[in-house]
């Protein structure tokens, strides 16, 4: 049976909706199974979608983005999102997610990490990173953004401290040369590297 970041899904489409809010906006999301937390947003996506750091008008990568959740909020802020998963159903997914919440310019990739991405002129770079697929797949996310990113920019990405984020957070501590823990909530921290 494929895993939620094998590129192909088996299982049958039963589309199922999700209700969620940030930043005091309503969103709807519409999840499968066959993609990471099916039937609910998680609650690290969760806080790194409420507590994401931003402008307007900044470019932003939601790489591994599954269904879109942290791409589409990031938009709804006012950054231009490309959307990036390796699993096909949840690329599609992550366009009808946007649609639906009425963002029309975000950029939907499907293809493994950085495979499909072209700009390496982006000012963040979000993740909630697959850390069942394994350390190696997470540290070339993270390897991968540095080239992705413009000087300045920040790779933000979520994980549990005590199952692997610290594993994650020395690494980015490695690749870039600094990490700072912007918040730690419910067992998740939400670790910051900047581009300098």
């Amino acid at each position: 049976m494929p895993h939620y970041y094998s590129p192909k899904q088996d299982s049958e489409f039963y589309p199922a909706k999700i209700v969620s809010h940030f930043h005091s906006r309503e969103f709807i999301f519409y999840s499968a199974s066959g993609v990471f937390s099916k039937g609910k947003v998680d609650r690290g996506t969760a806080l790194l979608a409420e507590r994401m750091i931003l402008n307007t008008g900044d470019k932003v990568l939601d790489i591994g983005c599954g269904i879109g959740i942290l791409g589409i909020v990031a938009a709804s802020l006012g950054a231009k999102a490309t959307m990036s998963d390796v699993n096909e159903r949840a690329a599609a997914l992550a366009g009808k997610n946007a649609a639906l919440n009425g963002i029309s310019d975000a950029t939907i990739v499907n293809g493994d990490l950085y495979n499909p991405i072209k700009n390496h002129d982006f000012d963040v770079i979000l993740s909630n990173p697959p850390q069942s697929a394994g350390k190696q797949v997470c540290f070339a996310l993270i390897e991968g953004a540095l080239s992705h990113l413009k000087k300045g920019g920040a790779l933000q990405l979520v994980a549990r401290p005590n199952k692997g984020g610290k594993t994650l957070a020395k690494k980015m501590e490695e690749v870039f040369g600094n990490v700072s823990v912007v918040v730690k909530k419910s067992g998740f921290a939400v670790y910051l590297s900047r581009k300098v």
